[in-house]
């Protein structure tokens, strides 16, 4: 069941980690969660952008995000953070999942690589 539109507090997160980097050995600075269907992708500071080009793709308006206490929401479609209702756990990645991440590769120049 929604609780909002955008939002389905049933369905668990995609992974631990952006799906795209993960599939291309790419690296992520934050993780981000699509409220709706669940699908984790890198932040706009990340250099591939997953999660803006999944709500791009799929219209889906909200994330949250995926990172260890933090639990705010973002709504692509009103470009205004939030607070919203308890997502399906995990709420985050791994707490030992450091950021950036995953652990290996991230490049020593990573900081001149974000946006």
């Amino acid at each position: 069941m929604s609780a909002s539109p955008g939002i389905d507090t049933n369905v668990p997160p995609s992974g631990t980690g952006c799906a795209e980097c993960d599939e291309v050995g790419g690296w992520w600075v934050h993780l981000r969660r699509c409220a709706q269907c669940g699908h984790v992708g890198c932040c706009d500071s990340s250099p591939a952008q997953h999660a803006s080009a999944h709500f791009r793709a799929t219209g889906h308006p909200v994330m949250q995000s995926f990172e260890p206490g933090e639990e705010w929401f973002w709504s692509f479609t009103e470009e205004a953070a939030y607070d919203g209702p308890p997502l399906a756990p995990p709420t985050s990645h791994p707490e030992d999942q450091p950021a950036p991440g995953p652990r290996g590769r991230v490049p020593l120049d990573w900081r001149s690589q974000i946006h």
